[in-house]
């Protein structure tokens, strides 16, 4: 991919000074990274012209864009090109559109609108931009990182480097430990789709100078989304499936999180879902109150009234995780809502009527639980993945026992796994369902945990 750029003008001793006090250090002399030379590119050139566009096209911040696009995968935009096709594309046409993005002319194409089913019922509307565009969207996100994320709220974990659900839990269960036993629980409604564009615009130009930049953000932001082949315009929010989009709304919410620092509140953020730990109901009624007028009026966003509230930790749900009743030594555990659609996800893998052999129902199943285990592989209390594992053997036995079509084959099944012959006729000639008959001792001798988990290769969590 043709994607070099000149290397701007060396900037004065005074220049270089003034860089590191706005920037920070970024780097150890010893090991120069991608992000230290963008970094180098922020501040102005000799001649007084801002090279932010600059460092967006520069030669390594492109590639390390490329190869981010092309990991995160994803489906077309409106114009139908694969991320596969991506990098020839780039091959014949790069020098063009570096030009459009120099000059400021470069205009991307509406989103495509498609819908995610949340876990809790509704859907989610998401925005799939251009392959193209998404590169682009890239490449100025890693830029806006060096500006923005070293002076971000220790408290925000979202969409940030070095940051996770992990860390904000933990982070939640220390505020429990030190004595705050009531926790304030804020949802911002429909966030995504009620940013502001004026007001991000304005915050983003406190720190980016070059218009050619904003111009840009405004434009991905207003390009529109094309649903049922028309295209509709978009004078609010950031669509969600872009990778500038998570950069933007911690931008958004910074101002929340200063807020909240300046009032000396203990809370966790983690992209649009806030938590707010005190003391007391009262303060927590208060806190609540007070945080919902300033995210309405300051911010011009809305609090989602039905899913905020003040309650004890251990009777509240943050990131799919809860945490054990008691303020002394908390313990972070699955919540409840999460345990059913792990039951509801492991029932669609296991119903009986797919007809598919059993080793590749473990397959797929253990590639989901591998997953689902690797995020809450986190919690502490895990009692409750001792009825859940039996659960999923039980699921499993009642999968081969249904593909054992008639009761000859049960028979001769269950003598061939060591069954004696009295129990094999008894057992496989029932009427019983095969749910009944997966808890029977019988069915488990012949059917044991090992043969899921040592032979065909499940994997259990915990």
């Amino acid at each position: 991919m043709q994607v070099a750029s000149k290397t701007p003008d060396l900037m004065n001793a005074t220049q270089q000074k003034q860089q590191k006090l706005n920037l920070g250090t970024v780097e150890s002399h010893r090991d120069r990274s991608s992000e230290a030379i963008i970094a180098e590119r922020l501040a102005e050139s000799p001649t007084g012209e801002v090279r932010l566009m600059e460092s967006i096209c520069e030669r390594q911040n492109m590639h390390r864009a490329l190869k981010r696009v092309r990991e995160n995968k994803g489906a077309p935009g409106i114009d139908g090109m694969t991320v596969e096709e991506l990098p020839g594309y780039l091959v014949r046409h790069w020098p063009k559109i570096k030009e459009q993005l120099l000059t400021g002319d470069y205009q991307p194409l509406p989103v495509r609108r498609t819908e995610l089913r949340k876990p809790d019922g509704g859907v989610r509307p998401l925005g799939i931009p251009t392959v193209l565009d998404r590169l682009i969207q890239q490449a100025a996100a890693q830029v806006f990182e060096v500006l923005w994320d070293r002076t971000f709220s220790e408290f925000s974990y979202g969409f940030r480097p070095g940051r996770s659900q992990h860390g904000a839990m933990k982070h939640a269960r220390g505020c429990i430990k030190g004595g705050h036993g009531w926790v304030v629980h804020l949802d911002l409604e429909k966030f995504f789709d009620r940013v502001n564009h004026d007001r991000l615009i304005s915050r983003l130009s406190t720190r980016v100078k070059d218009k050619r930049v904003l111009k840009l953000v405004g434009r991905f932001l207003r390009s529109g989304v094309m649903i049922g082949g028309l295209c509709e315009p978009t004078e609010e929010g950031t669509p969600q499936g872009g990778p500038l989009s998570p950069m933007l709304s911690n931008i958004v919410l910074d101002e929340l999180d200063q807020e909240l620092e300046r009032r000396g509140l203990h809370f966790v953020r983690y992209a649009d879902d806030c938590v707010i730990y005190v003391k007391s109901k009262r303060a927590g009624d208060r806190v609540k109150e007070s945080v919902t007028r300033f995210v309405s009026r300051r911010m011009k966003l809305k609090v989602n009234e039905a899913k905020s509230g003040v309650n004890q930790p251990g009777y509240t749900k943050y990131l799919g995780f809860g945490f054990t009743i008691g303020t002394t030594n908390p313990r972070i555990r699955i919540h409840s809502k999460s345990l059913n659609r792990f039951r509801e996800r492991v029932r669609e893998i296991t119903v009986r009527t797919r007809g598919r052999k059993i080793d590749h129902v473990v397959g797929e199943l253990t590639e989901y639980i591998r997953g689902w285990w690797g995020y809450y592989s986190l919690c502490e209390a895990r009692t409750c993945l001792v009825t859940l594992n039996a659960w999923v053997i039980r699921r499993l036995r009642a999968y081969v026992w249904q593909q054992w079509k008639n009761r000859r084959t049960r028979v001769r099944e269950l003598l061939n796994r060591g069954i004696s012959l009295y129990w094999a006729a008894q057992v496989g000639t029932t009427r019983k369902g095969p749910w009944r008959l997966s808890k029977n001792t019988t069915v488990a001798k012949a059917l044991p945990d090992a043969y899921f988990v040592q032979t065909l290769g499940l994997v259990l969590p915990g």
